[in-house]
């Protein structure tokens, strides 16, 4: 089974997207039909839905959405406000929502906050703890600079479970490898946390080759492993560089050949289905 544990979808006309301004190329609407023709043809029997925005009603769409899916979605990455005081009471409301037992994880747009040590705050810290006790997973979309308190998060609630999207976001475009590559090996050492294989051709820009987005993704393998890795399409942001065939393609030619068949299927299905606990279909 082929699990793309990353995309998303949004429809900037029904909700607004400010960030979308800056990229005009995807200001449209992206819905689940759309998202089966990109990855059906891949064999992708099953995907994680990611939220887009610090939204509680996109939440409670993407939950409907999933429900409706018949198992196409199997899990829903949403948002709730972890400085909240009762947010183990919000994430048991959303648990009670049509379709809240596919939400499987939390996440936050973290470089959007102007402290880059956001993650270490308190209330921060209450509030992914509170995640954890809901056995949700916590999904960390971070960049370089956010690593450090990344770092210091994971190592203090050793039992919520961390996703890390995107490999934390490396600086691809200019070819720089550090402090990246030191952080991700301290990030690596703490056993709950995994790692998307996700996002990497929008990092290295329109301009990518196989050959840049190789020592990134060699660096991810090595430092997580086979068994703490996992496929993800971030479609549709993916477009901005590439098409969906191309980044799935590019998965299975930077993997191929470093791992057995049966690391391969971990990478592209088992680890996702056993980190996000998903029920999907088959």
């Amino acid at each position: 089974m082929i699990v793309d544990a990353h995309h998303h979808l949004w429809d900037p006309v029904a909700t607004r997207h400010d960030w979308l301004a800056d990229v005009p190329a995807l200001q449209r609407r992206f819905d689940l039909a759309d998202f089966q023709q990109a990855s059906a043809p891949h064999g992708v029997d099953a995907s994680v839905l990611v939220q887009v925005l610090n939204s509680t009603p996109e939440t409670e769409e993407f939950l409907q959405i999933a429900a409706a899916s018949t198992g196409r979605i199997a899990g829903v990455v949403g948002w709730a406000d972890l400085t909240d005081p009762g947010i183990a009471d919000e994430l048991a409301r959303l648990k009670e929502q049509p379709g809240g037992s596919l939400l499987v994880g939390i996440r936050h747009l973290v470089p959007d906050e102007p402290d880059v040590n956001w993650l270490a705050r308190p209330d921060v810290q209450r509030g992914l703890a509170a995640v954890g006790a809901a056995g949700l997973v916590y999904d960390l979309l971070v960049r370089p600079q956010h690593l450090t308190a990344a770092i210091k998060i994971t190592a203090a609630l050793p039992n919520v479970r961390f996703v890390l999207d995107h490999g934390a976001k490396p600086d691809m475009a200019t070819g720089s490898t550090q402090p990246w590559t030191k952080l991700i090996e301290e990030l690596s050492r703490r056993p709950n946390v995994t790692c998307k294989l996700s996002g990497l051709v929008t990092e290295a820009g329109p301009v990518w080759s196989q050959a840049k987005i190789a020592p990134y993704a060699g660096h991810l393998l090595e430092a997580f492993g086979p068994n703490r890795l996992m496929f993800g399409s971030d479609w549709p942001v993916c477009l901005l560089a590439a098409s969906y065939a191309e980044v799935f393609g590019l998965a299975r030619a930077l993997l191929t050949g470093l791992l057995s068949q049966s690391e391969l299927d971990a990478v592209f299905g088992t680890n996702a289905s056993l980190v996000y606990d998903l029920h999907p279909p088959h």
